[in-house]
C-alpha cells in the first residue's frame, strides 16, 4: 500500500497522525504570499505513513522549497523539488536508512529540475532551495540545500540544524567574514547551492534524536528572516496548536517585513519507540 501523499499549499492544516504504540507526530503546515510578492515561489509537501507497519518502514517526510528569486519558473522548481522527493519516498521500500535514502532523492529531484529546465530551451533555468525531514522510530534526519532552514525547539529553545548554503554563511565558515559582517554582507542571500543550476549537487545531511514534545520547524527565509529563532520558540512553546502557532508566526513576519513568501511546517513528537542498531536494522530499546 502506498504512503498518503497531499503536498500542501497556500492553506494552513492542522495534520493528526495515526495512534499507535510507535513514533506519534502531529504537523501544521501554512504558506502565505507576503504582502509585496504577486506569486508565491513556495512550495509545501508531506508524506505519512497509512498504515501501523509503514510507521516502522518508511515514518514520516517534510518538504519545503523556496524558488530562487530571478529565476524564471522558480515555482515550478520548487513544486518538482517537494513533489519529486515525495514521490520517490512513497516508492522506497523501506530497508533503507533516511541517511541514505534522503540524499539520493534530493539528487534525483535535482537532476530532474537540470533536464526540465534545459528541456524548456532558451538556456531557461529553472533553481530551488529544498530541505526535508524524515521522522522514524526516535530519529529524524534533515537533507537540505540552499537557505530554507530546519530548527529543533526542546524546552523553548531553538536550535538550527542546517547551514545556509549562501556565499557569506561559506565566507563565515571559512572565516573569511565575522557572523556580523555575514549578517550584513550583499552576498547573504546569494546561493551558493541549490536544485536546477547544475546536473550534480552537494546534499547535505544531519541526523538528531528526538523527544516527546520536541518540536521540528521547517521555513523559508522570509520567516526567518524577519523572526528571530528565539521568537519562534517562544510562539511554538506558548500556543498548544500547531496550527495556531503556524499562523502567528506568518503574522508576525507579514508585520515585520512581507517582503518575501513565508512558508512554516510545524513538526511535533507526541511520543517516540526507543531504538538501537545492529547491523544497519534497528531493534527497540526496553
Amino acid at each position: 500500500m502506498p504512503l498518503a501523499v497531499e503536498p500542501g499549499g497556500a492553506a494552513g492544516a492542522n495534520y493528526p497522525a495515526p495512534r499507535s504504540s510507535m513514533l506519534d507526530v502531529e504537523f501544521a503546515q501554512l504558506s502565505d504570499v507576503g504582502t509585496v510578492r504577486e506569486h508565491n515561489e513556495d512550495y509545501l509537501g508531506f508524506a505519512l505513513p497509512a498504515t501501523p507497519e509503514q510507521v516502522r518502514t518508511h515514518g514520516w517526510l517534510f518538504a519545503l522549497a523556496d524558488g530562487v528569486g530571478g529565476h524564471e519558473l522558480g515555482e515550478v522548481a520548487s513544486r518538482t523539488a517537494v513533489e519529486s522527493l515525495l514521490a520517490g519516498f512513497r516508492e522506497a521500500t523501506g530497508d533503507e536508512s533516511h541517511s541514505t535514502l534522503l540524499p539520493g532523492l534530493v539528487r534525483a529531484a535535482n537532476q530532474r529540475i537540470y533536464e526540465d529546465g534545459l528541456a524548456a530551451g532558451q538556456g531557461l533555468a529553472m533553481a530551488t532551495t529544498l530541505v526535508a525531514c524524515a521522522v522514524r522510530f526516535d530519529r529524524a534526519v534533515v537533507a537540505h540545500v540552499g537557505d530554507s532552514r530546519c530548527y529543533l525547539i526542546r524546552l523553548g529553545q531553538a536550535t538550527q540544524l542546517t547551514r545556509d548554503h549562501t556565499v557569506a554563511a561559506d565566507q563565515e565558515r571559512l572565516g573569511l567574514l565575522s557572523a556580523r559582517e555575514a549578517a550584513k554582507a550583499e552576498t547573504r542571500h546569494t546561493l551558493s547551492r541549490s536544485l536546477g543550476n547544475d546536473l550534480f549537487v552537494n546534499v547535505e545531511v544531519s541526523e538528531r534524536q528526538v523527544f516527546a514534545e520536541d518540536v521540528l520547524l521547517l521555513c523559508s527565509d522570509g520567516l526567518y528572516g524577519a523572526v528571530s529563532a528565539t521568537d519562534m520558540a517562544a510562539t511554538v512553546t506558548h500556543n498548544a496548536s500547531l496550527e495556531v502557532a503556524a499562523r502567528k508566526l506568518v503574522a508576525l513576519a507579514n508585520r515585520r517585513d512581507g517582503g518575501d513568501n513565508i512558508s512554516v511546517q510545524l513538526i511535533r513528537i507526541r511520543g517516540v519507540e526507543r531504538v538501537g542498531m545492529y547491523r544497519g536494522r534497528p531493534y527497540r530499546l526496553h
